[in-house]
């Protein structure tokens, strides 16, 4: 086992966590639709308590909080995901603006997905307290990354029908039947047209 890459994981872990704070916040400024409104009210809220679960993670395994170069690049494209939902809101009619800061949401959630889910791999590897720890954190935290991931996949998919002129599902059918896995989104996908 690799700690010290373990370590650069949660580095970049505790950085993804904080721009989603920051990205959320700047989505909230284009929201639209007042049920995706009151999801990325949720979820920005649950990023904030995971902001705490990283740290006290962190604490538990003896890692510092320190910039790396890792956690840097990470720190630059959350700033660039903020921008680009900033310059939507300044440029950019409403409802286009809405779409961008959906695509931003789904562009956070899927580094912090994947963040989770490799510090998950790494947990069934790890032994005694450090699993314990690691464990913790992940179950804690794995199903609100799921649904914050598959649930956002599905509102930026149906905006971006409606801003075609198609039929959309609102809220869309990831959100009506509470995916919390792949399988689950893609059945949800599936089932869409009998939604309409």
């Amino acid at each position: 086992m690799n700690i010290e890459q373990r370590n650069e994981h949660l580095q970049q872990m505790l950085e993804t966590e904080q721009g989603g704070v920051l990205v959320y916040e700047a989505a909230l400024q284009c929201v639209l639709n007042g049920d995706l409104k009151e999801e990325w009210e949720k979820y920005l809220e649950q990023t904030k308590h995971h902001v705490s679960v990283v740290q006290d993670l962190m604490e538990a395994l003896g890692v510092m909080p320190q910039e790396t170069p890792g956690r840097l690049v990470v720190r630059h494209i959350g700033a660039a995901l903020v921008d680009a939902i900033k310059m939507a809101k300044a440029s950019a009619p409403p409802p286009a603006a809405e779409i961008v800061a959906c695509e931003m949401v789904v562009h956070a959630e899927t580094k912090d997905h994947a963040n989770w889910e490799l510090l998950t791999a790494y947990g069934e590897a790890a032994k005694g307290d450090e699993k314990k720890a690691i464990d913790a954190a992940t179950s804690e935290i794995e199903d609100e990354e799921d649904e914050h991931l598959y649930h956002s996949k599905g509102w930026c998919r149906e905006l971006s029908i409606a801003s075609l002129g198609m039929k959309p599902v609102l809220p869309p059918p990831e959100e009506q039947k509470d995916v919390k896995t792949a399988i689950g989104a893609a059945r949800a996908k599936q089932a869409r047209a009998e939604l309409i």
